[in-house]
């Protein structure tokens, strides 16, 4: 089955109204036979094309917030209930999750590349770092989930309706290389955008902020650069490197949308798709194997993320299991993060660890740790403490110290509908690891991910891809043939 997680016509439709409001000398270029929540190509300025290609990418996050936690088990669909099996079950077919893939291409690469196309001519290198640094985001998550999708006959417009399919390594190399063009540009120039108060709300991150912008696209080609280090370490390294070396600025904050209302079709993705739509909050419980982790370590995030120190939990896929399972707690204004503070600082951590002198690598880690319980209202001075259940292991071996970072960031990935990279970083990684036994075992190792119970792939297989939606097979002819979801992507370990 397909679901769709939001009316984001509407969602769209208000913040291109918004924008057209309060862009200045917008109105009386509007023929009044023109309907303001759908502007034509002529009419289409970055100010305009900007936000609502962000909240595209965004919107797509409610979908994919529901995959990546069922995937990273920090949550499992309630026993009671039937609304993801076919996602805990690994059973994800061509006819599912259509609306997040035309969510990410349609309304975000298309619109970005617009951004990007508009900007490059009027050499107004503002919007074009800002369009790049969305892009990037974007069409990795694409190849991410994907491996292989339309991309340099995709984004020409219209000339081209049956684009081919580029290679993940291509899309990424791309990506680095219109980062790098978009950080050399000339900002001062008088050309470039200059965000003041009154058209600073157009930028739904940073609010016309370019400083965290360029940190943004710095950290995101940090993290574009470490998902090529199982197939191509020495490009990995080299990148890194340089960009270590470079003096580049990286995120000290979070990068995402946060200003969701608690009003149908304006709330977070997730909720309104999970609660608000199903008219339920029931679906998503706590699973056995992230709940396990909090409680041996006497984690305070669980009453962040079950409401209680009391919490239970179902393991993995049993529709036989605890029907009473904790609910993970969700909230209409909950922020959709593209790239959180506590990621950039684990990146960062990671690369001082593999390419770095590791110097550093405990301060990002503890900084990283630190960040991610503040963002949920906890304090984990005395988890990163010596001693402390976190404490970074400095004389462990690299691969001890990685899984350390690794398994953090796992945690924090529950925050800010931002699951799906933990299960990206759990298949480029390997952590946390899979457990040989079930979550119900006497011998299972709490946090260790396990095989569904409902599992439909063949006996100890995960999901490593998602196939490609119908939306997009039935109309290229193009479009590869099906690939097993147990397959991984190019970066896969």
């Amino acid at each position: 089955m397909q679901f769709n997680i939001m009316n984001i016509k509407t969602l769209l439709g208000v913040a291109l109204l918004s924008v057209l409001l309060a862009a200045t000398g917008c109105q009386k270029h509007l023929d009044i036979n023109q309907d303001p929540n759908n502007p034509s190509l002529e009419q289409g300025t970055p100010f305009i094309v900007f936000p609502a290609a962000v909240l595209g990418t965004a919107g797509a996050a409610g979908d994919l917030g529901i995959l990546g936690g069922l995937w990273a088990e920090h949550f499992t669909q309630s026993a009671i209930a039937n609304q993801y099996i076919y996602i805990d079950a690994y059973n994800v077919k061509t006819a599912d999750l259509n609306g997040p893939y035309t969510l990410l291409f349609a309304n975000g690469l298309k619109n970005y590349q617009y951004v990007i196309d508009k900007a490059r001519a009027a050499s107004d290198w503002t919007f074009y770092l800002l369009g790049w640094t969305m892009k990037a985001y974007t069409a990795g998550e694409l190849v991410d989930l994907y491996d292989k999708i339309p991309y340099t006959e995709a984004l020409a417009g219209t000339s081209n309706l049956q684009p081919k399919f580029d290679d993940g390594y291509a899309i990424y190399q791309d990506l680095i290389k219109g980062l790098d063009s978009a950080l050399g540009k000339d900002f001062s120039a008088r050309t470039s955008t200059i965000f003041t108060p009154s058209n600073a709300n157009t930028d739904l991150l940073f609010n016309g902020n370019l400083d965290k912008w360029i940190a943004f696209a710095n950290t995101m080609k940090l993290k574009l650069y470490l998902r090529m280090v199982n197939a191509h370490a020495d490009v990995a390294q080299a990148g890194i490197t340089d960009l270590l070396s470079s003096g580049a600025t990286f995120l000290t904050n979070n990068a995402g949308v946060t200003t969701f209302t608690d009003a149908p079709g304006l709330d977070n993705p997730m909720y309104e798709q999970n609660i608000r739509q199903l008219n339920t909050g029931d679906n998503l419980r706590a699973s056995t194997t992230f709940l396990s982790w909090l409680i041996a370590n006497s984690d305070p995030r669980i009453v962040s993320y079950f409401g209680s120190t009391g919490a239970t939990s179902l393991d993995q896929g049993d529709r036989n299991g605890n029907t009473a399972a904790t609910v993970f707690v969700q909230s209409a204004t909950d922020p959709v993060l593209f790239l959180s503070k506590a990621e950039s600082y684990f990146l960062q951590a990671e690369a001082d660890v593999r390419y770095g002198d590791g110097s550093h690598a405990q301060s990002l880690y503890n900084q990283g740790v630190l960040q991610a319980f503040t963002d949920v209202g906890q304090d984990g001075t005395s988890f990163v403490a010596p001693g402390g259940a976190y404490e970074f292991p400095t004389g462990g071996s690299t691969e001890d110290k990685i899984e350390a970072i690794i398994v953090q960031k796992w945690a924090s990935f529950a925050y800010g509908t931002h699951q799906l990279e933990a299960f990206f970083d759990k298949n480029r990684t390997g952590y946390p690891k899979t457990s040989p036994v079930y979550s119900n075992a006497i011998n299972y190792v709490p946090g260790q991910i396990v095989v569904s119970a409902s599992t439909t792939l063949a006996a100890g297989l995960l999901p490593k891809r998602l196939v490609y939606p119908y939306v997009e097979t039935s109309r290229n002819a193009n479009a590869p043939a099906l690939v097993p979801i147990s397959t991984p992507v190019w970066w896969g370990k």
